[in-house]
């Protein structure tokens, strides 16, 4: 990370930058350091960057849901004495974003998402998780990417140690039963806050389709493609994402 983790009583994260914050939710297999780009640019450009530590292993198994997730966020912007924010989510991130929104529409400056879930996701397959195998997780890995070169051994690395814990593993089920439990389609009409929807062309995970379906059905969405790329715009194309962002935020005046 290029900034230092900061904890205090429950909560850990990085933040840099100075004025609207922008509170960054990191998915699933996600790390706070997919989000450098993000971090490094737009905290030198008049936002202050947030990146929690989501406590998708760290709740107990019953509250391991989107919906307690997202109750740590409002505790987290509470803490961080935040009452709006622009929240940028990728995949279960964005659909942290998604519930927050709908339960406090009042504390939401804007949304981005970025392959988000909330609408439907291609889980890591019907065997997932094979436990001790690392080809398998790898190959899994690399799937999320256009490019596989992406899912360095660093990220193969984490990806492994998390499904050869037995209590992540639960836990990564528990949260993945949760978000198809908490689809949102039924709520993104009411969801009357600017939305940009940056989208990988190449997607496997939240494929193409979904991005469509969240531009028609939340009411004032833009949605961006980005070529050759996967589920992970901001890892892949860091450059891209970051135009398409700070290009729609200008627009938008946020």
């Amino acid at each position: 990370m290029s900034n230092n983790l900061i904890t205090e009583g429950k909560f850990s994260y990085v933040e840099a930058g100075e004025g609207q914050p922008i509170i960054v939710l990191h998915g699933l297999m996600g790390t706070l350091s997919n989000f450098d780009g993000v971090l490094n640019y737009f905290s030198t450009k008049g936002y202050k960057v947030l990146i929690p530590e989501l406590p998708i292993y760290s709740l107990p198994l019953l509250k391991t849901n989107v919906k307690n997730i997202s109750k740590f966020l409002k505790e987290f912007m509470a803490f961080k004495n935040i009452d709006k924010a622009i929240l940028l989510g990728n995949s279960l991130g964005g659909h942290i974003a998604l519930y927050f929104t709908k339960l406090n529409l009042k504390n939401v400056t804007g949304l981005v998402l970025t392959g988000s879930s909330g609408l439907y996701e291609k889980s890591m397959g019907d065997s997932y998780p094979k436990r001790g195998n690392y080809e398998y997780i790898k190959k899994k890995a690399e799937e999320v990417f256009y490019n596989p070169d992406i899912a360095t051994k660093e990220v193969v690395d984490e990806v492994f140690s998390s499904v050869n814990d037995r209590s992540r593993v639960i836990k990564t089920l528990a949260i993945a039963k949760s978000a198809i439990r908490h689809n949102m389609a039924k709520d993104l009409p009411e969801m009357n806050t600017p939305a940009c929807l940056i989208w990988g062309k190449n997607d496997n995970v939240t494929p193409p389709e979904v991005a469509k379906d969240f531009e028609k059905l939340l009411p004032d969405a833009k949605l961006y493609w980005v070529d050759k790329c996967g589920h992970a715009p901001m890892m892949e194309h860091p450059d891209e994402f970051n135009r398409i962002l700070e290009s729609w935020l200008k627009e938008r005046n946020l």
